[in-house]
């Protein structure tokens, strides 16, 4: 295919972009900090002050679509349902029915697909990405996913480092995936905030962002900070525990007196009626705390409302962080990585923890040297076992369907008589349930976003590709057709490549 074709691609989903952008601009102005702070003030009908809680709020917009119906497909629903010769309706962006294919009817005007020896599975979710923050092509002034220069760097947002432009994206597309989580790295004990994207090309990140979706926090314990803070600490085990602890405290109190000025301030004014805002008022409102950034995201865990993600390999410290995680009394979402989750897949489930995962990555350092192929299918195998395949790479990332595979036949040999309907949920339904998102995506049902994947057979196989895959309904990728295989500037500027293969090859 010419590169004058690309290049058209790439222009007509910018142009999109854009247009996108401007009509939001036109609707929202943009206000400074103390404006937001302000309106959401006036928003509550009361002059209390609160940061405002995402002070840079996606501004995503789903791409055209078309009611479409798929037929004659394989469906895995992602929620344990296999609908052999199954049909999917897609109308205004969302799941509109999904069933047999002689229970559905076309609507007039619909794209109809025939599917027919092909598999359709929701879109694919990863948790664990470090795309746009580590992007290609990699070079040390677009490293940006380490603030590796203080062991709790809570403070910083992972979304101020993602590049939009980054060429893993769009692989990552061609291997049907449709949402997934941009972490800060492993170095520190807090590592910063996650931010999740939908995985549609745009300008901003902003206009990329799963709208509605909870930020997560970044934590990590063993070797990483060990290694990172050898000289200056912390440098043991037992110091990475002292600083998390140290921390909660702060947070904790940091949280308490934002408490105690929200219920003395609104006490105030519903005694005073407004009293108090002029210079020679007797009656004075309490003085807000001065804000803390890196307290203010510990805080939110603590309050639930950010979900903590804690990288860590061996079950033992893992216990840890369990009994951490009561002290201070917040919640972890997911433990990343855990290459011993086997050892204690019963404490994960009774207290309802996901385990995210490779399929066999191992060996790499002493703490990810006890693993067994069947981490994952075991983590599964629990009542409310709740287990993920990540990638944590730009290339793993292509074929998560492919690791899912690999822990699907590890835990077969072994006995657990895993169905391809139950173990698609690793990388789909999970996720989500994890990322706190699965009441908008992660599963084929009615009203759901209509992230969809159509595969050109089963998606266990080595030998299977993501054909077409939806956002919100809209075609973003056709490997069939070179204009939906959407590109970047750095694909596009390397003279003498050949591009027509799509992307993913």
């Amino acid at each position: 295919m010419k590169r004058s074709l690309w290049l058209a691609s790439a222009l007509a989903l910018l142009a999109a972009c854009a247009r996108q952008d401007a009509e939001e601009t036109a609707r929202t102005p943009e206000a400074s900090p103390d404006e937001k702070v302000e309106t959401a003030a006036a928003d509550a009908e009361s002059p209390v002050v609160r940061p405002p809680v995402d002070p840079y709020p996606s501004t995503y917009e789903p791409y055209p679509s078309q009611t479409t119906l798929i037929t004659g497909a394989t469906v895995l629903t992602g929620t344990g349902a296999r609908i052999d010769d199954g049909a999917v309706l897609i109308r205004d962006g969302r799941i509109a029915a999904v069933g047999p294919a002689d229970s559905i009817a076309a609507p007039e005007g619909a794209v109809r697909i025939d599917a027919a020896g092909k598999w359709i599975t929701p879109g694919v979710i990863d948790i664990h990405s470090h795309l746009g923050v580590y992007p290609a092509p990699s070079t040390d002034s677009t490293s940006d996913g380490n603030e590796a220069t203080n062991p709790n760097t809570a403070q910083v947002w992972a979304e101020h480092s993602v590049w939009p432009q980054d060429a893993g994206f769009t692989r990552a597309l061609a291997g049907g995936v449709t949402t997934l989580q941009i972490l800060p790295g492993s170095a520190n004990l807090f590592g910063g905030r996650s931010v999740i994207l939908k995985n549609v090309p745009a300008r901003t990140v902003q206009a990329m962002k799963f709208p509605g979706a909870p930020y997560g926090l970044k934590m990590a314990c063993g070797e990483n900070p060990k290694r990172v803070y050898e000289d200056s600490g912390p440098s043991t085990r037992m110091a990475n525990f002292a600083q998390y602890r140290a921390a909660w405290i702060d947070a904790a109190e940091y949280k308490r007196k934002w408490e105690k000025y929200w219920e003395e301030a609104e006490k105030f004014y519903a005694e005073n009626g407004g009293a108090g805002n002029g210079e020679n008022d007797e009656k004075k409102p309490p003085e807000p705390p001065k804000r803390d950034l890196k307290l203010e995201t510990l805080a939110a865990a603590l309050a639930g409302d950010i979900r903590v993600n804690m990288h860590c390999y061996r079950g033992d410290e893992m216990a840890f962080v369990l009994d951490m995680a009561k002290e201070f009394g917040y919640k972890v979402a997911t433990f990343h990585h855990a290459v011993e989750a086997y050892k204690i897949a019963d404490l994960l489930a009774e207290n309802g923890v996901c385990a995210a995962m490779w399929a066999d990555w191992w060996g790499f350092k002493l703490e990810a040297y006890d693993s067994v192929r069947e981490n994952v299918a075991l983590v599964d195998a629990q009542p409310n076992g709740c287990a993920i395949v990540h990638s944590d790479s730009d290339i793993g990332i292509q074929r998560l369907n492919q690791e899912a595979a690999k822990a699907m036949a590890d835990g077969n040999r072994l006995g657990l008589d895993i169905a391809r309907e139950e173990a698609i949920a690793w990388i789909t339904a999970n996720p989500a349930r994890a990322m706190g998102i699965f009441d908008q995506t992660g599963s084929l049902e009615e009203g759901k976003m209509a992230d969809v994947v159509v595969w050109s057979g089963d998606p266990f196989s080595v030998y299977a590709r993501a054909e077409k895959v939806f956002i919100d309904g809209a075609l973003l990728y056709d490997r069939a057709d070179p204009a939906r295989s959407p590109r970047v500037d750095f694909e596009l500027g390397q003279l003498g490549q050949d591009f027509t293969g799509g992307a993913g090859q």
